[in-house]
């Protein structure tokens, strides 16, 4: 009885606002879109939205149906685009979503020779997801999550690809400097520099400071990389950040690695795809060759 045209009507009134507005998306009429609605009343024996003067207002029936559109539209859209560029000869594109923001030099060293190999693949890049990368993974709104706290779920498969030290930063300057480790305490009078992410997702915190019951004097977050290590450089705070990544600024910053302790916080990068598409000849060239990426 659901039809994929009752679910586009739902998410199209949800978005525009209105029957007309959405009448205009979808290239119907507005009677045509309104029997085709009631018709589906008809045969669920409820109420899908109540009119409410000039707008319309979801019953729990119509929220639901919504939500299912949330799902299902994404993966039909995918599904006709993969299939009318295999049908033109093309690969398709690979939708990389990134739960880690320090990932993407690390990224740019896959991408360019990937691209070089797979002449027929498009690479997009997401970060921000409606649903988390999990949900954007099952929504099919990417293809592959790049995280390096990887959530197992039934329906997806996460391979590490990639081994590193998260390891805290500070200025040539700084006393830590030239300590062989960091102890939670010593951050007791420091602002720590962090990315905008949730304090239990930081392994600063949950690996380090946390169970010391430690805490930093204050806590700021930047988003980007330059700005961050500028700021460390400067004096202004300590950042935790891939031993990699600090590596790639060494050079023309005055910063300096510190291991996180005594027995230092070892990482991994993880690529998640749905089990499905583990067969997918170009999303696994692209797993083979993250494996591949050397640092100096």
């Amino acid at each position: 009885m659901i039809e994929r045209h009752h679910l586009e009507i739902l998410s199209a009134v949800a978005r525009r606002g209105s029957l007309t507005a959405a009448a205009e998306t979808l290239h119907l009429t507005q009677s045509a879109l309104s029997h085709s609605m009631r018709k589906l009343e008809q045969q669920l024996g409820t109420a899908v939205w109540i009119r409410e003067g000039r707008q319309l207002r979801l019953t729990q029936s119509g929220e639901y149906l919504l939500s299912l559109a949330g799902r299902l539209l994404p993966q039909f859209e995918h599904a006709e685009t993969l299939i009318g560029q295999l049908a033109k000869g093309q690969r398709g594109t690979l939708r990389i979503g990134m739960e880690c923001h320090p990932c993407y030099q690390w990224l740019l060293k896959v991408v360019g020779p990937y691209l070089g190999h797979w002449p027929g693949v498009d690479v997009d890049v997401k970060q921000k997801f409606q649903f988390g990368g999990i949900g954007a993974l099952f929504g099919y709104d990417i293809d592959m999550l790049v995280t390096p706290d990887p959530l197992h779920r039934p329906g997806l498969v996460f391979e590490p690809v990639f081994d590193y030290e998260q390891v805290l930063v500070v200025a040539d300057s700084h006393p830590l400097a030239g300590a062989q480790w960091a102890e939670p305490n010593d951050l007791a009078k420091e602002t720590l520099i962090t990315y905008p992410v949730e304090i239990e997702r930081l392994d600063v915190y949950a690996r380090f400071l946390l169970p010391a019951h430690a805490s930093p004097a204050r806590h700021k977050t930047i988003e980007t990389t330059d700005i961050m290590l500028q700021m460390v450089a400067a004096g202004r705070g300590v950042a935790a950040l891939p031993r990699w990544l600090v590596a790639e600024y060494t050079n023309r910053m005055a910063v300096k690695p510190v291991q996180l302790g005594e027995q230092g916080i070892a990482k991994q990068i993880f690529l998640g795809v749905r089990e499905r598409d583990q067969g997918v000849d170009y999303l696994k060239s692209f797993m083979a060759m993250a494996r591949d990426v050397s640092w100096r």
